[in-house]
Formats: C-alpha cells, sequence, structure tokens
C-alpha cells in the first residue's frame, strides 16, 4: 500500500497553515507530513489537529529532532498520537555534530537507535531522512548512510534521493543497496543547469534532472508506503503542489 502525501515545510513561507492545508486538500492530496515547528508548543498542536480536521487531511510521518526524541520522548509520543503520526523521522543532524569517520557514524547510528526504541515499543514506525552528506565519502573511505544503517540495524529510511544526487552519489545504487530499508520517498526535482529561478536549484517535480522514471521503477522492491513530494524553496507553492501532484500520479502509475 502507498500513500502520496505533502511535506508542510515546502509551504512554510507561505502562510496561514489552515489555508495551505485547504488548497492541498482541494488539489486532491491526501495527507500531509509535519515538522517540528508545527508542533512547537501545546497550541500550535492544538491549531493543527483542528485545521487537519477542518481539511480532511492525515498526517501519517513528521519530522522530530533528535535532541527532542531523546529528552522529551513523552511529548513526542503524545504529539504523534494526536496529530495520527505512525512514522517518527529524524529529518537531520548539524553540521557541528556530524562524526568524521566511518567509526564515528556507526557509534551515531547506534545513537539513533536507542532514541528510537521508545518510539518502537509504542508501536510505530522509526525514520532517518537524508539529506547530501549522508552520501559524501568520510577520508578514511567511509559511507555516512552506510555506517549509520550498520549501527541502526531496524532504521527505516526515508529517502531524499534528490539530495543523493545533490550530494554526488548514484540515487539507483542508493535504493540498490538500501531497498528494504526504504519506508517512505520524497519526490523532488533538482533544476536544470541556468534554470535555478532563485529556488536554490530545486525544481517542480518532473520539471528537473533526476531520472524519477528509473528510480520509480528501481523501488518496486522497496516497502514504500509513504511518497512524499517536497520541494525545500519554492517561488509559489500553490504551483509547485499542483504540478508535482501530476507528476507523482502519473509517475507511480506506471509503477
Amino acid at each position: 500500500m502507498t500513500e502520496l502525501t505533502y511535506q508542510l515545510y515546502t509551504s512554510r513561507k507561505f502562510p496561514p497553515l489552515a489555508d495551505t492545508l485547504a488548497m492541498l486538500a482541494g488539489m486532491g492530496y491526501v495527507s500531509v507530513e509535519g515538522y517540528s515547528a508545527l508542533y512547537a508548543d501545546d497550541a500550535l498542536v492544538a491549531d493543527l489537529v483542528r485545521h487537519l480536521e477542518g481539511s480532511g487531511l492525515t498526517m501519517p510521518s513528521g519530522h522530530f529532532s533528535l535532541d527532542m526524541i531523546e529528552t522529551e520522548t513523552a511529548k513526542v509520543l503524545d504529539i504523534a498520537g494526536a496529530l495520527g503520526i505512525r512514522t517518527v523521522c529524524v529529518p537531520h543532524v548539524a553540521a557541528e555534530s556530524r562524526p568524521d569517520t566511518g567509526g564515528g557514524w556507526e557509534a551515531f547510528g547506534r545513537r539513533v537507535a536507542e532514541a528510537g526504541k521508545p518510539i518502537r515499543d509504542a508501536g510505530l514506525h522509526f525514520s532517518w531522512h537524508n539529506h547530501d552528506f549522508e552520501f559524501i565519502p568520510t577520508d578514511d573511505g567511509a559511507l555516512p548512510q552506510a555506517a549509520i544503517f550498520e549501527g541502526a540495524p531496524d532504521l527505516e529510511w526515508e529517502a531524499d534521493l534528490a539530495w543523493v544526487v545533490r550530494g554526488g552519489g548514484d540515487a539507483l545504487k542508493a535504493v540498490a543497496d538500501f531497498a528494504d530499508r526504504i519506508s517512505a520517498v520524497h519526490l523532488k526535482d533538482i533544476a536544470p543547469a541556468g534554470q535555478d529561478n532563485g529556488e536554490n536549484g530545486w525544481a517542480d517535480l518532473g520539471a528537473g534532472t533526476v531520472n524519477w522514471a528509473g528510480l520509480i521503477g528501481a523501488l518496486k522492491t522497496s516497502p514504500v508506503r509513504l511518497w512524499i513530494v517536497e520541494h525545500d524553496n519554492p517561488s509559489d507553492d500553490r504551483r509547485f503542489a499542483e504540478a508535482s501532484l501530476a507528476a507523482a500520479r502519473s509517475l507511480l502509475a506506471a509503477r
């Protein structure tokens, strides 16, 4: 079973949230993915619950910082319960906290796995979302993403394959190497050279250079539950959401 959803971080510069959710529901999205700023306090969580109910959208997954998962576990579980989140995802680690050796990354993976134990014990899924740095080899030749998985054998992967490409990695190889980990995929695209349009080098899905047709084919063997449309800095989130929904439907129809 798969589900098409929308990462709300995409629309963070286009408030209010209620209007964003209404826009997405009207286009035909059925769910959204949350991120930490949306549930920074109890009032925001209550507002988010209300707006989700009003729009008819669900929130099957959400990003939470590793620090919050480690130090405020009960709060993470309360938020997940209130919003109906079934997958808790760690989205990032700051540059100053990144190891520089394969052994360091494996130890970091063990830290992530330990943080995720109470999440998984509560019956939820627990995953890692990558950026580019996980696919840039360390000086000792290790691939950080592979080392993280070595340290965290049960960790799922929310694969952001456009970031793999931006990091100089081979997205098709990454899918082949970690196929059994992939429970969600971020559908995003990279702008052709010279066509940045002030959007940090990203593009509407299907209008860029990522080999999505090939990747969708390669992902057939992966246990993907969620297909998540995302753009890190669109100049027009309505344009992006509409064009990318059409492209995602077309890509997944051929799967």
